[in-house]
Formats: C-alpha cells, sequence, structure tokens
C-alpha cells in the first residue's frame, strides 16, 4: 500500500487515524535519534581504545556540547510550534518568516559560542570534575568540534521548521546524510587512520557542517518564491519577535533546569572513579535513544496541536492527546522489553571493556524503568510546544529539579550510584506528573473554553 503524503497528513479538518499518524512520526522517531546516534556512535567507536578515560573524556566533551546546545534547543521547539501554526492558520509570509528570524539567532549564538570558548571549557570541566586523563580528552574533543557550532544551531532552525511543516522525509533525508557520513568518518579516521579521541571529533564536526549545507541548499531550492516576498520590515516586526523571544526565554529556562539535572548527575558520577562514569555514560546515551524515540511521537503530536490551533480545530487537539497518549504508551512498553531482552547486548555495543561492561550491567535495570516513568512527560512537552505554550514547560520541570535534589540528598548517601539513578527516575516521574496538571489551563486559554 502507498504510503500517505506530507500534505494528505497534514489535512487540518480530517480525523486522524492511527496510520496517519504513524506516517507522521515514523520519520520523525528516525529523523530525531540521530541526534543521540553521533554521540552513541562516538562512544561506540572509543569504546574500541582500551582506556576507560577516553570513554570518560568522550562523555565529559558531550555532555560540555549538550549543555550548551541545550540551552539553545528553543530554535528548534520553538520554529516548529511557530511554523506549524502559521501553516494551520495558511498564513504563507509567516511561515517563511518562522525560519529566518531564528536563523538569524542561531548564527549569533554559534559564533558567541566559538569566541567563548576557552572560558567555556575551563568552567565547564572545573563543574564537571573527573581524572586529568579524563580532562585531557575531554580538552581534545571540545576544541575541535566547537567550530561546528553556527552549524549545528542552525540545524535546530532548519529540522524544526521541516517538522513544522511536515516535511518529515525531506528532515529525515538531512539526518540519515549526516549519520551515515559521520559513521563512515568514525571508522575511517579512529579505526583506520588511528586518530582517536581527534578522529571521532573531526568525524562528527564534518558530519555537521555537509547536513546544514545541504539542507540550507534545499530549503534555498524550494522556497525561492516565498522568499521574494519576504521584506526587511516583516522580519523585524515587532510583535512575532516579542512572542518568539517570550517563548524561547522560557524554554532556555526549562534546559537550564534539566541540564543542571544531568551536569549534577554526570559529576556525582564522576566522584565515584572511571569506570562508574563510563558505565553511566552508555546508560546515559541509551536514555538519549530511548528519548529521543520518544521525541518522534511528541513531534508528530506537536504538529498535530500547532495545525490544530492556527486553524481552531479543537477536535484535532483532542485527537492528538488521544494518539500521543496510546502511542507513547505502547513504545514505553515495548522500549522496557527491548532493554530486558537485548540490553546485554547493546551495552557490548558500547564497548568491549569488560570492567565498564560489568558495572553498567548493574544498573541497566533503571533503563527498563525510565520508559514507564518518562513516557508522557516527554509526550507532553511536545504537545505544549505546539502550542507555544512553554511557561507552563519551564514551571513543571522547575517542580521536577526541586524533587530530582531532595531525591539525591535521600538516596545516594544509602544507595550510592543506585541512588542517582532511583533519582534521576524519580526526576522523570516528576516531570510527567507535574506538567500534566497544566493541560487543562493550556485547553482553556487556547480555545477560549470557560469554567
Amino acid at each position: 500500500m502507498k504510503l500517505a503524503t506530507d500534505s494528505m497528513v497534514l489535512n487540518n479538518t480530517a480525523p486522524y487515524s492511527h496510520r496517519e499518524y504513524l506516517v507522521l512520526a515514523i520519520p520523525l522517531i528516525i529523523s530525531g535519534i540521530s541526534t543521540p546516534i553521533l554521540g552513541a556512535v562516538d562512544t561506540a567507536v572509543v569504546g574500541r581504545i582500551p582506556d576507560p578515560a577516553s570513554i570518560g573524556g568522550v562523555s565529559v566533551g558531550a555532555v560540555i556540547f549538550n549543555t550548551m546546545y541545550w540551552l539553545l534547543g528553543f530554535l528548534r521547539v520553538s520554529t516548529s510550534g511557530f511554523t506549524a501554526q502559521a501553516g494551520g492558520a495558511n498564513k504563507q509570509s509567516e511561515i517563511i518568516l518562522s525560519f529566518l528570524r531564528p536563523m538569524i539567532l542561531a548564527i549569533l549564538f554559534g559564533l558567541l559560542f566559538i569566541v567563548l570558548q576557552n572560558p567555556i571549557l575551563a568552567i565547564a570541566l572545573s563543574l564537571i570534575g573527573g581524572s586529568e586523563a579524563v580532562s585531557s580528552f575531554a580538552s581534545t574533543y571540545f576544541s575541535i568540534r566547537i567550530w561546528g557550532a553556527p552549524f549545528i544551531l542552525l540545524s535546530y532552525v532548519i529540522i524544526g521548521w521541516l517538522i513544522g511543516m511536515g516535511k518529515v522525509r525531506l528532515a529525515l533525508a538531512i539526518q540519515i546524510w549526516m549519520n551515515v557520513l559521520n559513521i563512515i568518518l568514525d571508522l575511517v579516521f579512529v579505526l583506520g587512520l588511528g586518530m582517536g579521541i581527534k578522529g571521532v571529533a573531526y568525524a562528527t564536526l564534518i558530519a555537521e557542517v555537509s547536513a546544514v549545507v545541504l539542507g540550507v541548499w534545499l530549503l534555498y531550492l524550494t522556497n525561492k518564491e516565498r522568499l521574494a516576498g519576504i521584506k526587511l520590515s516583516m522580519l523585524l516586526e515587532k510583535e512575532p519577535i516579542l512572542k518568539m523571544m517570550k517563548m524561547n526565554r522560557d524554554l532556555v529556562l526549562r534546559t537550564v533546569c534539566l541540564l543542571t539535572m544531568t551536569v549534577i548527575f554526570t559529576s556525582m558520577g564522576a566522584g565515584q572513579g572511571e569506570v562508574t562514569l563510563a558505565a553511566n555514560a552508555i546508560l546515559l546515551q541509551i536514555h538519549y535513544i530511548i528519548a529521543y524515540l520518544f521525541g518522534g511521537f511528541a513531534n508528530a503530536s506537536s504538529i498535530l496541536v500547532g495545525r490544530a490551533i492556527g486553524g481552531a480545530n479543537l477536535f484535532l487537539y483532542k485527537r492528538a492527546f488521544t494518539l500521543s497518549a496510546l502511542w507513547g504508551l505502547a513504545s514505553a512498553i515495548f522500549l522496557s522489553l527491548s532493554v530486558f531482552i537485548f540490553g546485554n547486548s547493546i551495552i557490548a555495543f558500547f564497548t568491549t571493556i569488560l570492567e565498564v561492561k560489568a558495572v553498567s550491567e548493574i544498573y541497566l535495570v533503571w533503563m527498563l524503568v525510565f520508559p514507564i516513568f518518562g513516557f508522557w512527560g516527554l509526550q507532553l512537552e511536545g504537545i505544549f510546544s505546539g502550542a507555544t505554550e512553554a511557561k507552563s514547560i519551564r514551571d513543571s520541570i522547575t517542580l521536577a529539579l526541586i524533587v530530582f535534589l531532595i531525591a539525591l540528598w535521600f538516596f545516594v548517601p544509602l544507595y550510592q550510584n543506585h541512588g542517582l539513578w532511583i533519582s534521576f527516575v524519580v526526576f522523570s516521574l516528576s516531570r510527567s506528573f507535574f506538567l500534566s496538571l497544566f493541560v487543562p489551563k493550556l485547553t482553556r486559554e487556547k480555545f477560549s473554553i470557560k469554567n
């Protein structure tokens, strides 16, 4: 049977079937997991080097970049939401402006990261800690990948815009190109030429830059008419810029909370030794892959919600909730079972170091629990992002961070690294619980429903 086209999937009025939702979600899932796959491939290749510190170095370097880039994650999230709503309202000029405004921000922030690379690295290493060997590997990895900052941030805008437009196949093609090239270059530079950490960093940098060049070229070819109608005065209109900045502010604060949790988690793991740090790094990579798998469904729901609100379609809005909940839960169960059955094999993919493998297997149980406890919060973030309502996301994750800190204080002294993972799962559960409390308010405000 022929798959539905993007235009069919993005029909504003027709009731969405499970099949149509999956036609939209599956390419988004594949596209979304490209982000953690880049880190996973780097970790797996470095795992062939017989030194746990090298895995820890890539892990710490990845945390630094995640911290930097996640702070600017609003570039993708808000771009997707505003683009979807512009499409739902059929505002052609606003569709392309939803790309151009955040594009300028992406380039400026990327250049700023390059200029401030030395203090960023020094502060990050002092906060995360770790051994001298781990810090040395992390510094090497960072000093190479930092030059891709403007490109990776611009890729957030490109992918966010394509997702908001429902052009999921094009987004997928760009991500596949980036990942295939990264894998090939990893193998050539590290296993073939013996370049070690430098080879991993160069492979990822080249893959990131090439994906953005491809994306900009494709967007230009397919949007010449829209671009021709844009004037500078339209780009600088005060009201849409203020609306974008308000949402971005809340998303930055949300990300600060999320990254605070991640940095504390990594730092406390580093304090328990290089082997435990390496084991936690592998499990975190598995967690990222799981989270981004959920992100495919969340992005699909974000498109539906954005277009429903843009077109004032309450039925489509409610349908997005139903599909998101059903497929999110089904995916959570499937992923937990997959980790249970294939967990040891997955760990073996990341490293051949027996000690690291053994410690990773001890804590693998938390990757069984995470999907069930965390899926709904991730789904809801997609829905709220499509509604361009980030204040509730910010408030809920702030509360979840407070719960996380309390859990650390209570569980880590009792259970050490198990206590660290218990706190992580408690954070994920709190994230789901608190954001669900804001759903009734979102519905009332977006559709002017009175109590």
